[in-house]
């Protein structure tokens, strides 16, 4: 709560949203900082404790909450536009689903945080983050910053 607020909502800059990730995907991710495969200062010391039993119960938590339901206003619909056309380039939709509410082991992005949307394709693309890193790295590669703020402004007002 004190990270990922009440909920599963986050209201922190730069922390995801868990609420209505998918089960595994939420497993695969603690289990990825646990190893040190996904490193964060603020994770590690928690995940170093978890028990397996302890990943599935959580991963089956927050995908038990529902996401956040009130939608981002879209201040710029031509943002948002350049968005949907980045995200169809890319093929977004083939791994996070056509409403992006991800499935089994892959992400719900659909309402995700812009800013936390925006860090993690930056760190997609340069190789900074692990895990999932061959997909997200191919499907970035060819994509400039400019798309990249566009794909997170877009994404993070989807429902």
């Amino acid at each position: 709560t004190a990270c990922h607020g009440e909920g599963g909502i986050s209201q922190t800059e730069n922390i995801p949203s868990l609420a209505g990730q998918p089960d595994l995907f939420i497993q695969w991710q603690l289990i990825f900082f646990r190893s040190g495969t996904r490193k964060n200062e603020a994770m590690q010391p928690i995940v170093e404790t978890l028990s397996n039993e302890d990943v599935r119960n959580l991963g089956a938590y927050f995908a038990s909450l529902p996401p956040k339901k009130d939608k981002t206003p879209d201040a710029d619909p031509d943002l948002s536009a350049k968005g949907a056309q980045a995200a169809a380039g890319r093929r977004c939709a083939s791994c996070h689903t056509d409403t992006y509410a991800g499935t089994k082991g892959v992400a719900r992005i659909a309402g995700q945080r812009e800013d936390y949307l925006l860090k993690t394709l930056r760190a997609y693309k340069s190789g900074a983050r692990r895990g999932y890193e061959a997909t997200m790295a191919e499907a970035l590669q060819p994509v400039d910053d400019p798309a990249l703020v566009e794909l997170a402004y877009y994404i993070a007002r989807a429902r």
